[in-house]
């Protein structure tokens, strides 16, 4: 299943996140395929690394899972998506958490690009931080 922002999610966050341009050309593109956070992570990427995705792998659901490794365990990003989830209008706890994707991803060899991250970040407070770490987890089949 797809998950998208509508189209009065993604006002909000465009208006939200006005002034930090990596996330208005993050919210263009969601905008431009309709919400659609996979489809907009994927156009990002090729316009970022200039190369297409491939493969039998979705590249959204790889980037996922390896953040997933790094992200779940770390209490500080844990802690910035919860004061976020309880002040969902504050534009520098939102900021802060896209800024801070890009720093732990940076550190752990994934280098993410500030819109990208945005994205990643949305996809993140959409679904929530305790969902999106059991839903990437791989399986041990």
């Amino acid at each position: 299943m797809e998950t998208q922002l509508t189209s009065s999610e993604i006002k909000e966050k465009r208006q939200l996140l006005q002034d930090y341009s990596p996330a208005i050309e993050a919210l263009a593109i969601l905008e431009k395929n309709n919400g659609s956070l996979d489809a907009s992570f994927d156009e990002l990427w090729e316009q970022k690394n200039g190369i297409p995705t491939y493969g039998k792998k979705s590249l959204w659901q790889v980037t996922l899972g390896e953040l997933r490794k790094e992200l779940c365990g770390d209490g500080g990003f844990r802690s910035k998506v919860k004061e976020y989830t309880n002040n969902p209008g504050s534009a520098p706890l939102l900021t802060g958490l896209i800024v801070s994707l890009v720093g732990i991803a940076g550190a752990h060899g994934l280098p993410i690009d500030p819109a990208i991250a945005t994205i990643i970040v949305l996809y993140i407070v959409k679904i929530g931080l305790n969902i999106f770490c059991e839903y990437t987890q791989a399986d041990n089949n």
